[in-house]
Order: C-alpha cells, then sequence, then structure tokens
C-alpha cells in the first residue's frame, strides 16, 4: 500500500472515530448539538450567527456561556429552547430533535421539556397576578389539576426563600425577587433544561447573587440542568464549566475543580481550554495571535506530544 493510501485510510477511519464519538455523544448528552448553523437573511444579505457550532452539556451541569454581543450566544439558546430554528446541523435536547419537530410538538416542549428565563422581569412575570398564580398559570397552561397547582408553587416559593412572597403581587417585589419567582414559572412543569438569557443583567450586584444562588440551588436540589446566557463575571466564574462562543462557533471552556494540597488546602482550579470542533477547527485566543503576529497563514509541526504553531516564516527562527 502506498503512502497516499496509507492517508487515505487513516483519514477514513478517523472520520469514522468521529462519527462514531458524535453518536455515542448524543445518547448521553442532555443537551447536543453538531455543526449547527444558523443564517439570517435581511433585505437580501445573509448573516451567519452560528457557525458549525458543535456544544455538548451534560445532565446536572451548572454552565454558563459567555461570548461578546453578536457572537451567537443568543441565538443559541433560542434554538435550544424551540423559540428558533436552525438552518442545519443538529441540536438535540432531552432526546427532542429540534430540527424535526412539528409546532405541537414544540409547544409541549416548551412547556414541559425546557424553561426559560429572560433578563427582563415584565417578559418572564403577569404584573397583574401573585407570585404563586404566575407559577401555577404554566401549570394550568399544561392540564395540571387544582391541587398540583396549589402545592407546586408553595414548594418551589419556599425553595427559593419566597415563602412569604407567595400571595403578594409581583408588582411589590422587588428586582431580585422578581426574578426569582422567573426561575419558579420556569420550573413549574419539572422542565430537564433551564435556560437563562442574561438573568442578571438588570440586576445590582448583590441582588444578582441571590438570583445566582437560586439557581445553584434549583440544580442541587432538583438536579435541573442549568444553562446560564451572561456577562456577569460572578456568574461565570462560580460554576464548574464555563464555555465561551465566538464568531458563531465555541472558543474555549474554562473548568474549574477543587485541589487539595500536601497541607490538606483546598482551592479553587480553573484551567482554560481551546475547543477542537468536529471540523477540526480550532480558535486560537487572541492574545495569542497578537503575541506572535500570525495572520493568513500559519505553519504547523506534529510532535510526539503537540502541535507547534509558527507564523508564516522560518519555523527555526521563531523558536
Amino acid at each position: 500500500m502506498s503512502a497516499i493510501d496509507d492517508l487515505i485510510a487513516a483519514s477514513k477511519a478517523a472520520a469514522g472515530g468521529r462519527e462514531a464519538a458524535a453518536g455515542a455523544a448524543a445518547d448521553t448528552a442532555i443537551i447536543f448539538c453538531d455543526r449547527l448553523v444558523r443564517i439570517f437573511s435581511v433585505s437580501g444579505v445573509e448573516t451567519q450567527a452560528l457557525q458549525g457550532l458543535d456544544l455538548q452539556v451534560q445532565a446536572r451541569e451548572l454552565t454558563a456561556l459567555v461570548g461578546a454581543s453578536g457572537s451567537g450566544k443568543s441565538t443559541l439558546l433560542n434554538i435550544l429552547a424551540a423559540l428558533d430554528q436552525p438552518t442545519g446541523g443538529q441540536a438535540r435536547v432531552a432526546g427532542h430533535d429540534l430540527l424535526g419537530m412539528g409546532a405541537r410538538e414544540r409547544l409541549g416542549y416548551r412547556r414541559s421539556t425546557v424553561g426559560f428565563i429572560w433578563q427582563q422581569t415584565s417578559r418572564n412575570l403577569l404584573a397583574h397576578r401573585t407570585a404563586a398564580e404566575n407559577i401555577a398559570l404554566p401549570m394550568r397552561l399544561a392540564g395540571a389539576g387544582r391541587a398540583a397547582r396549589r402545592h407546586r408553587p408553595a414548594e418551589l416559593l419556599d425553595l427559593l426563600d419566597l415563602g412569604d412572597c407567595a400571595h403578594r403581587l409581583v408588582t411589590d417585589l422587588s428586582g431580585g425577587q422578581q426574578q426569582r419567582v422567573a426561575v419558579g414559572v420556569a420550573l413549574a412543569n419539572r422542565p430537564q433544561v433551564l435556560l437563562a438569557d442574561e438573568p442578571t443583567g438588570e440586576l445590582d450586584s448583590e441582588t444578582a447573587r441571590d438570583v445566582f444562588a437560586a439557581l445553584r440551588t434549583v440544580n442541587a436540589e432538583l438536579g435541573v440542568t442549568v444553562l446560564i446566557v451572561t456577562h456577569d463575571d460572578m456568574v461565570s466564574e462560580h460554576v464548574r464549566r464555563t464555555i465561551a462562543i465566538r464568531d458563531g462557533r465555541i472558543s474555549t471552556e474554562v473548568l474549574r475543580r477543587t485541589q487539595t494540597d500536601d497541607d490538606g488546602r483546598a482551592a479553587q482550579v480553573a484551567q482554560e481550554y481551546s475547543v477542537l470542533d468536529r471540523a477540526g477547527r480550532l480558535q486560537l485566543p487572541g492574545e495569542f495571535i497578537g503575541a506572535l503576529g500570525l495572520r493568513d497563514r500559519v505553519r504547523l509541526a506534529l510532535e510526539p506530544d503537540h502541535v507547534g504553531v509558527w507564523p508564516d516564516r522560518d519555523p527555526e527562527q521563531a523558536r
């Protein structure tokens, strides 16, 4: 067999391995996106908001999604909530194929599989209803019985430290209390996944801390998977996993863990990773690109335990 034949065989084997890995990931991840594309067309001009995005989130994870305006993070969240439809690729949440669902299935999905929290409290709640009534409303729409509509709001409000607010109009509550009631509304029908779009964006830092504590509580106590889009460093730095999106693709992830030293002292350790997607694309951090003057073309070299990247000049000069 020639060297070219060897290369072709290796390429096919690698592709087969990636497909098998993707299939296994789709079976285990509660949120799974594969080469997800979303194209918007306005006045004949196309904008590609998502450019082959890959994402996996496991059940019970508490994850933050960060990125600059226009990076695609809100587009992704709207697709996962079945508020928007992707142009291509795959997207599955809790076993639901988001590209293959009809209108009726999408409505049922939004009522029972996912809960959604908007940044603006006015979009989450009905002003002329009490906190308990707001939580009971999605249950009524889903066909829940009267007893359930009485007990579930009380349980959730107690969990969110709002038990004494059950019969107060939401207009009489503070912004932070309203957003915690919104968490209860999103959880009313026992969804598997909770999606939050900048839930602390309109709150001061102390109030935002209370809302984030509520999200951590429901994640820990109810086992619901939580994905938060945020610009808030307090939020993104207090989750185990922070995912950064740039130019419509996942660019980096930060994973945090508790590490104990030789003296028994525990400390949080954070490690940042670049993300290699299924097409083999890797986004280098901007500071790396600037420091080495990388542009247009770069040189690559496969070493025994790493890949070297150099500017487009003699690699020996770059060492």
